[in-house]
């Protein structure tokens, strides 16, 4: 009910106005509009330039991360490709050393049997 009572107060009292106070309450209420408009257009284009910024932002966080991700990758691959070349030699030479020991004890072997 209070709701309805001022707007028609508001009504009333402006009927009772002078034509020129009518027309200056009339623009008075478009310079109000008008600048409700404009701050309402700031306000936009300053949460537009902010959500550009934050994704921006957020974007080179995420080249950032997969950067970083990549280059432990190619950290561990080259750790596992040195151990992997170290196993091989580490054989290479056990099975030198095994051949080496293998060919003496068959030379050993010949010899006793020739004498």
């Amino acid at each position: 009910m209070k709701k309805l009572i001022v707007p028609a107060l508001a009504a009333i009292a402006l009927a009772a106005c002078s034509q020129n106070a009518q027309n200056e309450t009339s623009e008075a209420a478009n310079a109000v509009a008008a600048d409700t408009a404009a701050t309402t257009s700031n306000a936009v284009g300053d949460v537009d330039a902010a959500t550009d910024r934050a994704l921006g932002s957020a974007e080179a966080n995420l080249d950032n991360a997969g950067a970083n991700v990549e280059r432990g990758a190619d950290r561990a691959g080259d750790s596992i490709e040195n151990g992997l070349d170290r196993t091989g030699a580490a054989i290479s030479n056990g099975a030198d050393r095994a051949a080496d020991a293998t060919g003496s004890a068959l030379e050993k072997a010949g010899a006793k049997l020739k004498d």
